[in-house]
């Protein structure tokens, strides 16, 4: 038997010990959020592709979309315990337990595909890596770029945040996010993923909001008549693994996962803005919605949003985090509290 067929078992044994599985098992499991489709499923594709090639077919991942494995907050908890390989999921899912990482879902701090890129992938990036790692227990492989929420909502076109008078709409359960509408002089109401479809299918809530991407690859348009082409939030989902899984691995295969993620990041950035033209047209064309433009270029939407931002100053470690984000981005420092 040739030599190198006696050291990968023993490569792949120690990581997957570490993750909970047999021994000599070469299977992980990857959770997703988001339906197949979408933008997250795609990450998770293109790393799983990355990693059979870059391993040989020694590695098999398999993806469980559309919360098969439980919540996205569940799956953070389960990576870092080493009961779950990896995870993707939206970042204000991370807020909670590593709450720096916040800077990133203040509204209006991404403004689109170029700030988000220029952010996960420079400086800003690492520090959030590092801070998951210390906060989370879990460590950021890749990021998908899934581009800007858009508001949708079953019951009247949205232009101004003063149209949102009467609806209600359904939120993550992430701090920043409810003060933003709160701040629109809306009371959202804050759901897991999970269910959020039945509860626009039943009524419960008015709308949400998720980027072109997501609302198509969860048939949103099933239940939701029109979208505000807004963009307080820049969706980003990172890939995660659990630290202690990840340190479990040798130097060889370590090396290996973070290229797999950095290319599976750079074919997210490019399925972006490739694909969410297409799918705009298809949901108005093929499905019947309706896109609202903001009133007075989101004049309103922004000056009301961003008022919080001072509030959330400790919580994301202190001003001088969102002014080292908005330096990054050619922007002018954060106002004072």
């Amino acid at each position: 038997m040739r030599t190198h067929k006696l050291v990968l078992p023993v490569v792949v044994s120690a990581a997957c010990l570490a993750f909970g599985a047999n021994a000599m098992a070469a299977t992980w499991k990857m959770a997703i959020g988001d339906a197949a489709g979408g933008t997250q499923y795609e990450l998770g594709k293109t790393f799983a592709e990355e990693m059979d090639k870059r391993t040989n077919g020694k590695i098999d991942i398999n993806l469980f979309p559309n919360g098969q494995l439980g919540s996205e907050q569940d799956t953070i908890n389960n990576a870092s315990m080493g009961i779950l390989d990896l995870s993707i999921l939206a970042i204000n899912n991370i807020t909670p337990f590593s709450p720096s990482v916040g800077v990133m879902t203040l509204p209006y701090v991404i403004q689109g595909p170029e700030d988000a890129k220029l952010l996960t992938q420079g400086d800003v990036g690492k520090q959030m890596t590092e801070n998951t790692i210390r906060d989370a227990g879990v460590r950021i492989l890749g990021w998908a770029y899934s581009g800007c929420r858009r508001l949708s909502n079953s019951a009247k076109p949205v232009a101004s945040p003063s149209d949102l008078k009467g609806l209600v709409i359904r939120v993550p359960k992430n701090e920043i996010m409810i003060a933003s509408y709160q701040a629109w002089g809306v009371n959202p109401s804050p759901l897991a993923w999970s269910e959020t479809f039945t509860a626009l299918q039943q009524g419960v809530v008015d709308g949400q909001d998720n980027p072109y991407i997501t609302i198509d690859a969860m048939k949103f348009y099933e239940v939701q008549k029109y979208i505000t082409e807004s963009c307080y939030v820049f969706s980003l989902e990172p890939l995660i693994m659990g630290e202690g899984a990840f340190q479990s691995l040798t130097p060889e295969m370590q090396t290996t996962v973070i290229e797999a993620g950095q290319a599976a990041t750079q074919h997210s950035y490019d399925y972006l803005l490739t694909s969410e033209e297409g799918i705009k047209t298809r949901l108005v064309e093929e499905h019947g919605m309706t896109i609202v433009q903001p009133a007075n270029d989101e004049r309103e939407w922004i000056e009301q949003a961003t008022s919080i931002w001072p509030r959330f100053y400790d919580s994301i470690g202190g001003k001088e985090k969102l002014d080292d984000v908005l330096s990054a981005l050619g922007r002018e420092p954060a106002p004072a509290k």
